[in-house]
């Protein structure tokens, strides 16, 4: 990979990890398109996922802060009312480690066997899938619910283990469970990305155990810097934006373009 390359694919990870399109399968795409072998496209769309995950970690700050300072004063007889919100970061981040490993296992034996046109389709058929979730939540109403309860919990964590594959947009699909939950929006988006820190450094942290960065360390490390920086400066905006703009229409377009370009690659 060489710096420019480095450069590009850092800004693409630090403005859509903000933005429910999958910013792993955009990566992955470019990279492919850049003739990157499957494996190592998408283990390095993870490893870039902990650049976003310290912006988000400085971003939220305060929140952190003060889930840390609560933490002493957690009791099981109040763990869903006065703690619910730590309550829901432990046990969502508990649920997202059992399938995001079983996802990785998966993920694995999929980049082994497949490459080319294949992978760029699957990646398009996984981002359709995101965008008909999208569109589902986006469509149905619920009655509020004041505070995350433990099916919440396991639920969207789940959903964001199984992000670990290219396509499954990780804020798209969370954020989208919760609003089905019955949460609003402005809550759901802030459950969402503070419950991504502690799962992106997880599973940057396993690709890296697994496979080294896939790239020169040179390069890895700008292209973390600039998604880290990128993602900080733009997380405030894209949030706001996420809120006016209907992107399930984005994941079904770039889902349907890649597998039609997926499939003509293949024939």
């Amino acid at each position: 990979m060489e710096w420019l390359v480095a450069l590009v694919v850092g800004l693409v990870q630090g403005l859509l990890e903000w933005v429910p399109v999958s910013s792993e399968g955009a990566v992955a795409l470019a990279l492919t398109a850049l003739d990157a072998a499957p494996d190592t496209a998408t283990r390095f769309a993870l490893v870039l996922h902990t650049g976003t995950a310290l912006a988000a970690t400085v971003y939220y700050r305060g929140t952190l802060l003060d889930l840390l300072r609560r933490l002493p004063g957690w009791r099981p007889g109040s763990a869903w009312t006065e703690t619910a919100d730590l309550s829901f970061y432990v046990l969502a981040t508990l649920a997202s480690g059992v399938t995001g490993g079983a996802g990785y296992a998966v993920l694995r034996e999929v980049t082994d066997a497949v490459a080319g046109g294949a992978f760029v389709a699957l990646i398009g058929a996984l981002l359709l899938g995101t965008g008909v979730l999208m569109y589902t939540a986006e469509s149905r109403s619920r009655e509020f619910r004041e505070r995350p309860g433990p099916l919440d919990a396991v639920l969207v964590g789940a959903l964001q283990g199984l992000a670990v594959l290219p396509g499954v947009s990780r804020s798209g699909t969370t954020v989208s469970a919760l609003l089905l939950r019955g949460h609003d929006g402005p809550d759901s988006l802030e459950l969402s990305f503070v419950l991504s820190i502690p799962a992106a450094m997880g599973a940057g942290a396993i690709a890296v155990a697994d496979t080294g960065f896939a790239v020169a360390p040179a390069n890895a490390a700008l292209a973390l810097a600039v998604s880290a920086v990128v993602g900080y400066l733009t997380v405030d905006a894209l949030t706001r934006l996420v809120a006016r703009v209907a992107f399930w229409r984005v994941c079904i377009g770039f889902g349907a373009l890649a597998v039609v370009g997926g499939g003509l690659l293949i024939v």
